[in-house]
């Protein structure tokens, strides 16, 4: 399976924040947003991610995070001219694709909770067995997101993008995963009424194809879009307090490569020294010297 982080747009809701640096370049507290992204589908196992960005921005994503080597995987670059929606990311990167399965994540989403490594690994084995896989999570503010309906019997019927009147509180989350063929599917798509490809429409072709798996996150999960300045300081905020009260990172690739065994103890602590002093860098001596549980 290969991964995705779409990690284009002009980040609007952001200005003048975003006025001259990439939204997911902004630090959500001690690390670049993207890293969490890319640290989502590494969890699954994903080790071929192809970053997609504007043509400004990319120089500054090749310069932060290289071919991948540090994080055990491999990285590829594209170039979103122009935001036209989240299903353009599958036609940007149909050549990356080559027909394989993959993984969608936004460049601003954040996911932790207890067992969200196995909840990834099992969508990505659903991915591989033909489905399309969504998660819906419980939120106060439905109309800003796709937004799913259930029947009587709580089976999943329709997804109608930002309604004006909500048929229930789960929106579906920015991390998606798709069986062989995506670009294919989404080529079928033609823009909305605000010119674009919208991911809504593509799922909706999986769910009347009988293709579509959604996967409700409980309370054990926290799912956060760090796209507005409320929920980019929350997300810090959060990610701050797991650190304080637990000394623990959230979202540190190299960590999970080691853990994952794509890179070693060595590799490991080289990347520790080249940030020795800061709290980050700190915390890779730990996991390498194994102080740090896992």
């Amino acid at each position: 399976m290969k991964g995705i982080v779409l990690a284009g747009g002009s980040g609007t809701r952001l200005y003048p924040l975003t006025t001259a640096i990439s939204k997911q370049l902004l630090p959500v507290y001690d690390k670049p947003m993207i890293y969490y992204p890319i640290s989502t589908l590494m969890l699954a196992g994903i080790r071929e991610i192809l970053v997609i960005t504007t043509p400004r921005d990319l120089p500054a994503y090749r310069s932060l995070l290289g071919n991948g080597d540090a994080f055990g995987i491999r990285l590829s670059y594209a170039e979103q001219p122009k935001p036209e929606g989240i299903a353009q990311a599958l036609l940007i990167g149909e050549s990356f694709l080559d027909g394989d399965t993959c993984s969608l994540i936004l460049g601003d989403n954040i996911f932790y909770g207890n067992g969200l490594t196995a909840l990834l690994q099992s969508s990505k084995e659903a991915a591989q067995a033909g489905k399309a896989v969504v998660f819906g999570y419980y939120v106060k503010d439905p109309q800003r997101f796709g937004v799913l309906s259930f029947d009587a019997q709580s089976r999943v019927v329709d997804i109608e993008e930002k309604p004006a009147v909500p048929k229930s509180n789960y929106a579906v989350t920015g991390l998606y995963f798709y069986p062989a063929g995506v670009s294919e599917m989404a080529k079928k798509l033609r823009p909305s009424a605000r010119g674009e490809l919208e991911i809504t429409a593509l799922n909706r072709l999986y769910l009347a194809a009988g293709r579509l798996s959604v996967s409700l996150m409980g309370r054990g999960y926290t799912w956060m879009d760090a796209g507005t300045p409320d929920s980019l300081t929350d997300s810090s905020a959060f990610v701050q307090t797991i650190h304080n009260r637990q000394g623990i990172e959230i979202a540190v690739p190299e960590e999970i490569a080691y853990r994952n065994r794509w890179i070693s103890a060595e590799d490991l602590l080289r990347s520790a020294e080249r940030c020795a002093n800061s709290q980050y860098g700190e915390h890779l001596f730990l996991v390498a010297h194994g102080k740090i549980p896992y």
